[in-house]
């Protein structure tokens, strides 16, 4: 009788391979306008990071290779990401953004990967890219929560992201209950807390889903009002992210 934790896993890279390409819409808009507009490319520069780490540990805890093929996927998924917001955005968030994939794709990534390979082994390599992994994936999981104070400010759900929300509390319920089934605590914990977070968006998306629509910075642009250059960190009180994905 075939495992259930594999047909789970199975339909867990269906909901991550579906969450990676959640953002298709809001790069199709940024082709369309040859603008990033008010995006911000950090949350896609995190997941890069996110994904190659989950890939990573995939490829050395044995029996994980369904973490690492669907992670692969999210590289390829985040690569073009980042290489379209490097054509389209202003030439202040080109450098920023070049900056940071140095810093935290090649960088972060690197020493990660040379440290685990030089100073530890067997479970204890896996365990310390899994902490890792798991620490980020928490971060992405919460990364549109970053826009919530905006959402309840304006009463508009303009930029937060109902598919992402929606598809981070799929992804992060099929994901926990792999965990459970295989009983890899290192995958539940952040999974758990993507299932409940996604929740949270949800609800408020559900509260002012039919709120006010803004009107876009770029028919401010057009009408000849010039705005200061996009912003590049999630976190800022007046930033207007939208995506950020991984398991």
């Amino acid at each position: 009788m075939a495992d259930p934790s594999f047909f789970v896993g199975i339909i867990g890279n269906i909901i991550s391979i579906l969450m990676f390409l959640s953002p298709v819409p809001t790069f199709w808009r940024i082709i369309k306008h040859r603008s990033t507009e008010d995006f911000s490319s950090f949350p896609y520069i995190c997941t890069l990071l996110n994904s190659s780490l989950w890939t990573y540990y995939g490829t050395i805890k044995a029996g994980e290779y369904l973490v690492a093929t669907v992670n692969g996927f999210g590289i390829l998924v985040e690569t073009i990401y980042i290489l379209l917001f490097l054509i389209y955005a202003p030439q202040k968030m080109r450098v920023k953004t070049a900056i940071l994939v140095g810093i935290l794709d090649v960088g972060v990534l690197g020493a990660a990967v040379v440290a685990t390979q030089l100073a530890l082994e067997g479970e204890a390599r896996s365990g310390a890219v899994g902490i890792m992994g798991a620490a980020l994936n928490i971060l992405m999981y919460a990364s549109p929560l970053a826009v919530m104070k905006t959402v309840v400010k304006t009463k508009s759900v303009e930029y937060l992201p109902f598919l992402l929300s929606f598809f981070f509390f799929l992804n992060g319920g099929v994901w926990l209950l792999y965990a459970v089934l295989v009983r890899d605590v290192i995958l539940g914990v952040p999974n758990g807390t993507g299932f409940v977070l996604g929740a949270m968006q949800l609800v408020l998306y559900g509260v002012y889903r039919n709120g006010k629509q803004l009107k876009h910075v770029s028919h401010r642009l057009e009408e000849g009002s010039q705005r200061e250059h996009l912003i590049s960190s999630p976190t800022h009180d007046e930033s207007h992210d939208r995506e950020n994905r991984p398991i």
